[in-house]
């Protein structure tokens, strides 16, 4: 049974391009620059991109971070990382040159989810009710208006905010996602096109992630064609399957071709690891997954829930089955991970916004103007408490809040920006005549329900990266540490070995203290992490260890790094070796 949905064309007015595009643009560049990498994806993320761009085909071929395999995801996330760093390596640093990358990532998503969403608005089935003398908007009028409201969605999801601006290959993911959303919407009316958009985005998905994922998503669209008859097309096998395998066997087929012995282990070693990643479900996995999935996903899953109960009568056809053969297999991935992390609720955003746009035609009016006034109160408080912290650490007023923060952040040093002080205080005047617009003329607009979420949400990470940033910063990079460490290591080492440390620690430490580290051999220089009184580590034959540095970094209590630099014992005149010594 279709909804009974009354709409008139002023309803459906689009919302000015120039608005989806600054709100669009500025979410998605502000906290992309301006910062060091961050612990802990994104740092080590960056440090494999880092790697790749000063190394040769092999390490383009086989991601490491600086010697160490990384075979948790395919290599295209970090090529195009990689790229942007050679590419704009003379006039921007490494670290910001990477996240150009992640930025058009963004945004190319971003456009694929606005597609979509428009063009199954434009189908006959979810059309208004047709009023006698006429007055309904047309087909193209009412598909702009949810393609925006897919958009608006997106960028008001709580979790995107952080996730989205890192340098992971889960932005290669979350594109190819989208994309793939577009590609099976597109194949119901030009079906070879759609089909190799689909068949192109399976590949980009691969080589970016692993085959469980792959073959989670092409069970989907597999059982999607079984129960959704207005969603087949023979030509998402004919054409785009071919499409997916081609783009997915490139990369392991040069890998093998060019590095034979090492592209076997490689390739091995990544099929496993996808595998592996999917071996739950843990009862602590189900309880991170059932805490946090709600809050990184709000407001995009209660939106999408109320559309799938709403369109309870066409919930084979496209607009409903198309996001669904997406969402279910990511989200029974999600709860039978081996590890707790989010890494994959990003990729359940795409077409679960493309769901939940459906639901702004069916909502009531109270409902409307519940969700509007939640944003209002809610987004304002917390753009206050931000204002206030900052202010609080400028001038030490409030003193309550200068001192959790100095206590928080121990050793911060205060900065004033002016052009972060002009943006945060632009973006605060935006939200302001947003709100007042919202709650003075009462619009009737169909996105008018959540565009003051998608501002709301701009808003704080707009401030967050501007008045907070430099404290920010301040508390996730290893840069301070890796620079003392630098300082402590003799001129002539030879190579490191970390023990204890993760994959961002050994990115930042090799390019912020320019370390060399060593995997697979004895150095003679120990780098370690210490989260409680380790003893020494045990001398080895005929070399003894030495304490030269240890500290942490002044906002994490746990930490606690210490650098030993081996020296040689003392030995009998008779075992001494000339010819051990370097021939002039």
């Amino acid at each position: 049974m279709k909804p009974a949905i009354r709409l008139t064309a002023s309803a459906t007015s689009a919302l000015p391009r120039w608005l989806l595009l600054t709100i669009c643009i500025i979410f998605a560049s502000f906290g992309l620059f301006g910062r060091d990498p961050w612990k802990n994806e994104d740092a080590a993320g960056f440090g494999v991109m880092w790697t790749m761009a000063g190394g040769t085909t092999h390490d383009w071929l086989m991601p490491n971070l600086v010697g160490k395999y990384i075979t948790a995801n395919g290599p295209l996330g970090y090529w195009l990382g990689a790229i942007c760093i050679r590419v704009f390596a003379p006039w921007v640093d490494a670290s910001n040159a990477a996240r150009v990358a992640t930025g058009v990532l963004f945004c190319s998503a971003c456009a694929f989810v606005w597609y979509g969403a428009y063009l199954l608005g434009r189908r006959p089935e979810v059309q208004p009710f047709k009023y006698a003398f006429g007055g309904e908007p047309e087909p193209r009028d009412y598909g702009r208006t949810l393609g925006d409201g897919a958009l608006l969605i997106l960028l008001a999801c709580f979790g995107l905010a952080e996730r989205g601006h890192e340098t992971t290959p889960q932005l290669m993911q979350f594109m190819g996602i989208a994309m793939l959303v577009y590609g099976l919407v597109r194949a119901i009316d030009k079906p070879i096109q759609g089909a190799l958009w689909w068949g192109l985005a399976l590949g980009v998905v691969m080589l970016s992630s692993g085959p469980v994922l792959v073959g989670a998503l092409l069970i989907g669209t597999l059982v999607m064609l079984v129960f959704a008859p207005e969603t087949r097309s023979r030509w998402l096998l004919v054409a785009g399957l071919p499409v997916a395998l081609v783009v997915s066997l490139s990369w392991p087929i040069a890998t093998l071709h060019l590095y034979p012995t090492d592209g076997v282990w490689f390739l091995d070693q990544w099929a496993r690891t996808s595998v592996s990643a999917f071996a739950g479900p843990p009862g602590s996995v189900l309880r991170y997954a059932a805490k946090n999935l709600p809050l990184f996903t709000w407001p995009a899953w209660p939106l999408a829930i109320w559309a799938w109960m709403s369109w309870k009568g066409l919930r084979r056809a496209p607009h409903v089955a198309i996001p669904l053969s997406v969402i279910v297999p990511l989200l029974i991935l999600v709860i039978v991970q081996s590890h707790e992390t989010n890494l994959l609720f990003m990729l359940v955003l795409p077409a679960l916004s493309v769901l939940a746009t459906f639901a702004l035609p069916t909502l009531k009016r109270g409902t409307i103007n519940a969700i509007d006034w939640f944003a209002v109160l809610s987004f304002t408080i917390l753009g206050t408490f931000v204002w206030l912290v900052w202010l609080a650490s400028m001038t030490g007023f409030p003193a309550p809040l200068a001192r959790n923060l100095a206590r928080l952040v121990p050793g911060y040093v205060p900065q004033f920006k002016i052009l972060s002080f002009v943006c945060a205080v632009a973006v605060t005047v935006c939200w302001i005549t947003l709100a007042h617009w919202r709650v003075a003329r009462h619009p009737k607009v169909l996105w008018r329900s959540v565009v003051l979420s998608s501002a709301g949400t701009t808003l704080m990470w707009v401030l967050l990266m501007t008045l907070w940033l430099p404290v920010v910063n301040y508390s996730r990079t290893y840069k301070d540490v890796a620079q003392q460490i630098a300082a402590h290591l003799p001129v002539d080492y030879q190579c490191i070995s970390p023990v204890r440390l993760g994959d961002a620690q050994i990115a930042t430490f090799a390019y912020f203290g320019k370390m060399h580290f060593s995997f697979n051999e004895d150095c003679d220089v120990i780098l370690r992490q210490d989260t409680q009184d380790y003893s020494e580590p045990s001398p080895m034959s005929n070399f003894a260890w030495k304490l030269v540095w240890e500290g942490r970094r002044a906002a994490d209590r746990d930490e606690r790094f210490r650098l030993y630099v081996r020296i040689d014992r003392p030995q009998p005149p008779l075992k001494k070796r000339i010819w051990h010594k370097r021939p002039d």
